[in-house]
């Protein structure tokens, strides 16, 4: 029988005893455990890669979904591998592009109730299936060397701002974070020059921390020459 979003409201609000809430808890930690030690044990072996995000809706005629296709071609001829979030639109296109050019392809799909199932071009062994949102976001940031972020909805600037956010804080060192498609972007970075930096809610500085581009050959090379300037090259 289908839970509806009521029953589930009704649900989270019945009395639960003491003994109930800590049993629960106590398997919900071993599960989300488990997910970490899958993540970290497949991934550790794959290498440098550079994750790919977009809208799961993008169809595959759309100029957004070959543009994917292109730039994780580019990416995995100079030894990087492509991670995606494992599903259908942009997500297939990174991951296509990784396939067909003979690169490592991997998926870290997540279970939700509709429109989530995992794309045909993931590598049988590096397809990861995870329940938890925050677990599939720890994987995404310790396994990328940089972020390609092509137009989407929550779940794209979820992962953008979490990124963004983290780099900030200095919690983790800084990548190269590349927006592309500037008629698309173009409305959110207005409002964040124009009402965020004039109310000093981040400085002129946070405004560098990623890279608007319009081609598959742009965003390539800006990851390209964020580690030539450093003399880092991936490591297979």
């Amino acid at each position: 029988m289908d839970i509806t979003k009521e029953d589930k409201i009704i649900r989270a609000f019945e009395n639960k005893t003491w003994q109930e809430i800590k049993v629960k808890d106590s398997w919900q930690i071993f599960k989300v455990m488990s997910e970490f030690v899958d993540g970290f044990e497949k991934l550790a072996k794959i290498g440098p890669c550079v994750s790919i995000f977009g809208s799961a809706r993008t169809p595959r005629e759309h100029k957004y979904y070959q543009m994917a296709v292109d730039i994780a071609a580019l990416l995995t001829e100079r030894g990087y591998g492509i991670i995606s979030g494992g599903g259908p639109g942009i997500m297939e296109a990174a991951n296509k592009g990784a396939y067909e050019s003979g690169g490592k392809s991997v998926g870290l799909n997540i279970e939700l109730p509709f429109e989530q199932f995992h794309n045909k071009y993931i590598d049988r062994d590096k397809l990861l299936e995870f329940k938890y949102f925050f677990v599939r976001k720890v994987m995404f940031m310790k396994y990328s060397q940089g972020y390609i972020v092509m137009p989407g909805g929550f779940g794209t600037m979820d992962e953008l701002f979490e990124a963004i956010t983290l780099i900030q804080t200095g919690k983790i060192a800084r990548f190269p974070i590349v927006l592309v498609g500037s008629e698309y972007w173009k409305g959110l970075i207005d409002w964040v020059q124009n009402t965020m930096l004039p109310n000093k809610y981040i400085s002129e500085e946070d405004l560098k921390l990623f890279r608007i581009v319009d081609t598959a050959k742009e965003a390539a090379d800006h990851i390209f020459r964020f580690y030539d300037k450093y003399l880092l090259k991936p490591n297979f």
